[in-house]
C-alpha cells in the first residue's frame, strides 16, 4: 500500500555532501551537515540546565534510522506494521505535514533478531528531495515539499540478493546532483551514483557487496572521491566516474564492516569489530596509481558500530572493549590520551559542538562534557527516553531530536 498526504512549502537550501550546509538549523543527513558528527552551529547554552525541556514526542514506529532536519521540518524514516514510512514533521510542534508509506517485507537474521525489522539507514535531504534506503534494499526518492514519489528502485534480481545479512544499514549521500548509494547483498552489490531527479544510474562500481558503513566524500591530492567500507575492504572510487581508485582489505567477524570512515587532513581514520583503529594516507605515485600507506595503527581500542568524531588532533570514539569504552587518542600518532572505565553501552552516538562532546548511549543516557585530552568529565547527564536509543540523534540550534524504540522526541536545552 502506498500513501502520501501533502502540505506545500519548499525550502531552497542547497545541500552538497562535500560542502558545509548554509543554515545553522540543518541536520540533513547521517551524522550531520558534513557526515562527521560535528554540529559547529548548534547553540547550547554556556551553562547547561539541570533538566531538558521536552517540547514534543510523536509515535513514529520502529527502526534505527536517524532524524534529519532542513529548515523548520524534521524527516523521519521508520516502520509501522509491514510498512516503511517516511514522514515530514513540523520542527516546532511535531505535527505531521506529509507521509509516504510502502509495504516492505523483511525476514530478520536470527543473530540480529533483537534489532528489529528496520529500517536502519538514515535518509538524506537536499533542496528538493528526500531519499531513503529501506531495510530490504529499496531506494526511494521523494519530493521533499510534498512527499510525492519521484522514483524508486528495489534491485531485486540484479544481485545475489537485495540486502546483506543483517539488513541494509548504509545511509545514502548527496554529491552535487547525484545520489550516492551502496546497494546489493552479500556476494554482489554496487556503489552507485543516480541522477537525483530521474533515478537514472550514472555510474556503478559493482565488484563487491556493501558493508554497513556509510559513504563520505573527500578530496585527496585534488581528486574528489567517495570512500566507504564494502563487505571486506575500505574502497575509494572517483566521484565523477565511479572508477576504483584504491582499496585496502578490512575484514571483520561475520563481515560486519560498519564504522563510517572519517577524514583528518590527508589521512582517513578507519576501524571495525576486532580490528585496529588505523590511520591511512592514500597517495598517488606520480604516474596516477594510488597507493595506501598505513600511518599508524592502534590495536587497543577497536570500534564496532559507533563512528568516531575528531576535534583538532583528537579522536573521540567508543571501543568494543569492556562492554563499551569511551576513548580519546591522538589523530596524528594513534597514542591513547584516555579511556573510560567501560560499560558505556552496546553503542553510542557521538556529537561535537562548541568543544563539547555529546554521548548518547543505547540506554538513553545523554552526557555532555568538555572534549579534551585530559578525560571526560560530564557537565550534565540526562535521560532522554524510556526505551533503547540506537538511532543517532540530530542536534539543531538549541534542540536535540532523539529517536527511541517507537517515538521521536524533541528536547530543548533552554
Amino acid at each position: 500500500m502506498r500513501t502520501a498526504s501533502t502540505s506545500a512549502t519548499l525550502f531552497l537550501i542547497v545541500l552538497f555532501l562535500s560542502t558545509p550546509v548554509s543554515s545553522a538549523s540543518d541536520w540533513p543527513q547521517w551524522r550531520g551537515p558534513d557526515r562527521d558528527g560535528n554540529a559547529a552551529d548548534a547553540q547550547l547554552p554556556a551553562e547547561l540546565p539541570e533538566e531538558l525541556t521536552r517540547l514534543w514526542s510523536v509515535e513514529v514506529g520502529t527502526g534505527h534510522s536517524s532524524p534529519v532536519v532542513v529548515g523548520d521540518r524534521v524527516y523521519i524514516f521508520s516502520r509501522q506494521g509491514e510498512e516503511e514510512i517516511a514522514r515530514a514533521l513540523d520542527l516546532d510542534d511535531g505535527h505531521e505535514i506529509w507521509s509516504y508509506g510502502i509495504e516492505t517485507s523483511y525476514r530478520r537474521n536470527p543473530a540480529a533478531f533483537l534489532h528489529g525489522k528496520g529500517p536502519k539507514s538514515t535518509p538524506v535531504a537536499n533542496a528538493e528531495s528526500l531519499c531513503t534506503l529501506g531495510i530490504s534494499g529499496r531506494l526511494s526518492c521523494l519530493d521533499r515539499a510534498t512527499g510525492t514519489l519521484r522514483w524508486q528502485e528495489d534491485f531485486n534480481g540484479r544481485f545475489d540478493r537485495a540486502w546483506p545479512d543483517f539488513g541494509t544499514a548504509t545511509s545514502p549521500a548527496v554529491f552535487e546532483d547525484r545520489l550516492i548509494a551502496y546497494v546489493g547483498g552479500n556476494k554482489e552489490g554496487a556503489l552507485s551514483a543516480f541522477d537525483l531527479l530521474t533515478g537514472k544510474e550514472i555510474w556503478s562500481w559493482a565488484e563487491e557487496g556493501p558493508g554497513y558503513a556509510s559513504p563520505i566524500a573527500v578530496e585527496l591530492e585534488g581528486v574528489e572521491q567517495i570512500v566507504t567500507q564494502s563487505r571486506e575492504n575500505v574502497i575509494s572510487v572517483a566521484a565523477g566516474s565511479g572508477e576504483l581508485l584504491w582499496k585496502m582489505q578490512l575484514k571483520t567477524p561475520y563481515a560486519q564492516n560498519s564504522v563510517t570512515p572519517i577524514q583528518h587532513g590527508s589521512k582517513l581514520i578507519i576501524s571495525g569489530l576486532n580490528s585496529a583503529v588505523i590511520a591511512i594516507e592514500p597517495k598517488t605515485d606520480g604516474r596516477g596509481k594510488w597507493l595506501v600507506q598505513q600511518v599508524w595503527r592502534n590495536e587497543e581500542l577497536p570500534m564496532y558500530m559507533s563512528s568516531p568524531v575528531i576535534l583538532g588532533d583528537l579522536i573521540f570514539g567508543l571501543a568494543d572493549k569492556r562492554k563499551g569504552q569511551l576513548f580519546c587518542m591522538n589523530a596524528d600518532s594513534g597514542e591513547v590520551q584516555w579511556t573510560s572505565t567501560g560499560r558505556e553501552g552496546d553503542n553510542a552516538s557521538l556529537i561535537l559542538t562548541q568543544r563539547r562532546l555529546l554521548v548518547l548511549n543505547t540506554d538513553a543516557e545523554l552526557r555532555i562534557g568538555p572534549a579534551t585530552a585530559d578525560g571526560f568529565e560530564p557537565e550534565a547527564s540526562y535521560s532522554v527516553a524510556d526505551s533503547a536509543t540506537w538511532a543517532h540523534p540530530a542536534l539543531v540550534g538549541n534542540r536535540i531530536l532523539v529517536k527511541d524504540k517507537t517515538h521521536l522526541t524533541a528536547w530543548s536545552f533552554e
